[in-house]
């Protein structure tokens, strides 16, 4: 009887340990899990001069940058990776978009336009959308990612490891996929 007792009794004991010794596993994920929250918002496309909501995102994975649209070195590096870790992604590409939040008056050169063509260019200097991206020193630092149904979730370090942002984009476009042939994606 006593065994018994002990027998039951160690899984509980055990959750409770491990629960207020705050024991966790290491997690699978490069980027920074974000307490998801709903991102809104707009602001103006550059690229045909109409108003852009967060809400055309829907649907879409999207991988989000803030800079100037003067575009420096590090502006470029980001949009770049955006970009390759958009094309690894090979046929569930189309499920990914890149978004360059420009929070500045600045307009982009052409020439930057062209070689990151299909990333959306959106005016958001005076939008509501850069004061729900959190950063500890700098939106400009960081690379964002929204799920499909708008969230924030997920931000990369700064300087990121493209290889390492694929693997999570891999992974997460993978059980989404799960999620959305067995029906249990969320409907809003």
């Amino acid at each position: 009887m006593i065994l018994l007792l002990v027998l039951m009794g160690a899984p509980i004991i055990a959750s409770y340990t491990l629960y207020f010794w705050e024991v966790r596993p290491e997690s699978v994920n490069y980027g920074e899990l974000l307490k998801v929250k709903p991102l809104a918002g707009d602001g103006l496309n550059q690229s045909n001069n109409t108003i852009f909501r967060i809400r055309d995102l829907r649907g879409k994975w999207a991988l989000i940058s803030v800079d100037s649209g003067k575009c420096d070195e590090y502006c470029r590096k980001k949009l770049y990776y955006m970009r390759q870790v958009r094309l690894i992604q090979n046929t569930e590409k189309e499920r990914v978009e890149r978004v360059w939040l420009i929070d500045d008056p600045e307009v982009p050169a052409p020439e930057i336009a062209s070689e990151f063509e299909g990333t959306w260019r959106i005016n958001a200097k005076d939008s509501d959308i850069l004061s729900q991206l959190p950063a500890k020193d700098s939106r400009h630092d960081h690379i964002y990612l929204i799920d499909p149904i708008g969230n924030l979730m997920m931000r990369f370090p700064k300087n990121p490891d493209p290889a390492l942002m694929a693997k999570d984009i891999k992974r997460l476009l993978k059980v989404s996929q799960l999620e959305h042939a067995m029906g249990t994606d969320s409907k809003h």
